[in-house]
């Protein structure tokens, strides 16, 4: 009979000696002093940028904002016209920057703006105001209200046909 032989496994275990290391596996336990001064002047600079942006958006917010309170309000005129059945009044002061609205409704527009207003030159009272009359059956007289700030502007058009308020 043919005896087996068996093989006999050992396992060895052993500690990498810490003199023998490499020099450069040691110090990747951290970041130098020079690596964080790096990263935080980054972080400073993308701050700053994103500041610098943001601030400079803040004057288009408000022109947009107030492009869109005009036109809210040119169409609640128009629509108290044809609730009512009586004629209704839209009215912008470019001088003073106020606008009144049917019901008493009034507001003002942010001093930093600049108004060039068109509409029917029977319905200018004053050459620095501009009246959009709005019918009982839906149309206008018209106009174009432009609202200007630095370089940026926006448009509210008001349709004389249809009384259609585009922003």
């Amino acid at each position: 009979m043919a005896r087996s032989a068996a093989k006999a496994w050992t396992r060895t275990w052993s500690r990498p000696d810490p003199s023998r290391a490499e020099p450069d596996v040691q110090r990747q336990r951290g970041f130098t002093l020079i690596e964080l001064i790096v990263v935080l002047v980054l972080l400073a600079a993308v701050t700053a940028l994103a500041a610098s942006v943001m601030t400079s958006g803040l004057p288009g917010q408000q022109l947009r904002g107030d492009a869109r309170e005009v036109a809210a309000q040119l169409r609640y005129t128009r629509s108290q016209a044809i609730v009512t059945g009586k004629t209704q009044v839209f009215t912008l002061d470019a001088r003073t920057r106020e606008w009144q609205a049917p019901n008493r409704r009034k507001g003002r527009l942010h001093p930093d703006i600049r108004i060039v207003a068109t509409g029917a030159q029977v319905e200018q009272a004053r050459p620095d105001e501009v009246s959009i009359r709005f019918f009982p059956e839906g149309a206008a007289t018209g106009g174009r209200i432009t609202l200007q700030r630095d370089t940026a502007a926006w448009q509210v058009d008001v349709e004389w046909l249809t009384g259609e308020v585009r922003l």
